[in-house]
């Protein structure tokens, strides 16, 4: 069976061209017209930083796709190694429902691994009730006001 998720390659942005190109490509990202395939949604990415280090990263997805549904919701973060456990991963995802809700989403769909505890008790903290378990990630509806 093939694969159908996209090939990924690692390649460092060294330099300020190819940062420049993935923070262009991120901003399209965000653009209803945009062409893009099937498989994916408009997506607003943002960065969680202090002064000039870089904590975390958010994706709000405009919308959903039935894949998204079962896995990968409305919203994802990522908080570096050495800023975890420091409450970044609340203040982001407290921070990204206004976002979603100028979306027009009322109640965000976030899903998580079953053995995430940390990931599931930030999902609580924010208003998350648990729907249900979808294979091995659990199923969130996190209000968005």
């Amino acid at each position: 069976m093939e694969d159908a998720s996209p090939t990924l390659t690692h390649q460092p942005l060294t330099g300020t061209a190819a940062f420049n190109t993935y923070v262009t490509r991120l901003l399209s990202e965000r653009d209803e017209a945009a062409g893009r395939a099937d498989r994916f949604v408009p997506m607003t990415t943002l960065w969680w930083a202090e002064g000039d280090q870089m904590l975390g990263r958010l994706a709000v997805r405009h919308r959903l796709t039935p894949a998204f549904e079962k896995a990968g919701g409305h919203i994802g973060y990522d908080v570096r190694p050495s800023a975890r456990g420091q409450g970044h991963a609340t203040a982001m995802l407290a921070a990204a429902l206004p976002i979603a809700r100028s979306l027009g989403i009322t109640q965000a769909l976030l899903t998580v691994d079953e053995t995430d505890i940390a990931s599931r008790r930030v999902i609580e903290t924010n208003g998350g009730r648990f729907i249900d378990p979808v294979g091995e990630k659990h199923r969130y509806r996190v209000p968005t006001s």
